[in-house]
């Protein structure tokens, strides 16, 4: 990110954290429904160092990463799989756009019923959550490759195989690598909605309610919330970098780097 992008963006942030602060402190928003930005963010900073709300985090990413590697392996595979063979692909099509619309939320019953630990109900929800934006983005960018290359691959003499591992899969990987990033972000809010919902007090999820019961502490509340917005911004930061640096062709070729 330039340093222009940057400072922008920190004057987006601090623009939000003062009209946040001056709505709560001039009595538009009842202080104690919704405490001051400056009081979330002191509690959001001690929870920094507290090494139970760590533990807690570190359960979340575990299911999230967890799921999130599972669904881009098996993602990509099948994309690969479906644009190679298209009777499959059409007769696969019609259970994708059924599958796909289906919150992964509805499914915490059958996970749990399914699997013996929470951890593990999780990450098969972030799975779920996770496959479709990677599978639709890696279907796309195989069918999109330029044909002429590929033929022109084959009239060399090389064949299938050889023509995905040089041309099929350089290609679409930057697509791929898009579809990764949207993932990250849908799984990070399903396993934080799991949590919620039946997370036993496991992640972030279960801290959120966890710091709501017993009268409320709706600043713990807000500052657990902070972070996790916080992991996601993370994690979306390095998932760019990383497409930028392993696809520095693709970045310099559409102009993406602007």
């Amino acid at each position: 990110m330039r340093p222009a992008q940057l400072a922008r963006g920190a004057a987006g942030v601090a623009g939000a954290i003062a009209i946040a602060e001056l709505v709560t402190r001039t009595g538009v928003v009842d202080p104690e429904t919704v405490p001051p930005a400056s009081t979330v963010l002191l509690r959001a900073a001690e929870l920094a160092a507290d090494g139970e709300y760590l533990v807690m985090v570190a359960d979340t990413l575990r299911a999230w990463l967890g799921g999130l590697l599972l669904a881009t392996v098996v993602a990509v595979a099948l994309g690969i799989l479906l644009s190679a063979t298209p009777w499959l692909n059409n007769g696969a099509r019609l259970v994708v756009e059924l599958m796909r619309p289906i919150p992964s939320l509805a499914l915490i019953p059958l996970a749990i019923v399914t699997f013996s630990s929470v951890t593990q109900s999780k990450m098969s929800l972030v799975f779920y959550a996770s496959t479709w934006p990677i599978l639709i983005n890696t279907l796309y960018a195989l069918r999109d490759v330029d044909p002429v290359a590929k033929e022109t691959l084959r009239s060399f003499g090389f064949g299938d195989l050889a023509v995905l591992l040089r041309v099929s899969l350089p290609s679409a990987l930057p697509f791929v690598a898009t579809g990764v990033r949207i993932a990250a972000s849908v799984g990070l809010v399903v396993v934080v909605s799991t949590e919620l919902i039946a997370g036993a007090g496991e992640g972030v999820g279960g801290y959120l309610m966890e710091s709501q019961s017993g009268g409320g502490h709706p600043d713990l509340m807000l500052a657990g919330a902070v972070w996790a917005g916080t992991l996601g911004l993370i994690a979306n930061t390095l998932l760019v970098g990383m497409e930028r640096r392993a696809f520095r062709w693709h970045v310099a070729g559409t102009g993406a780097a602007s």
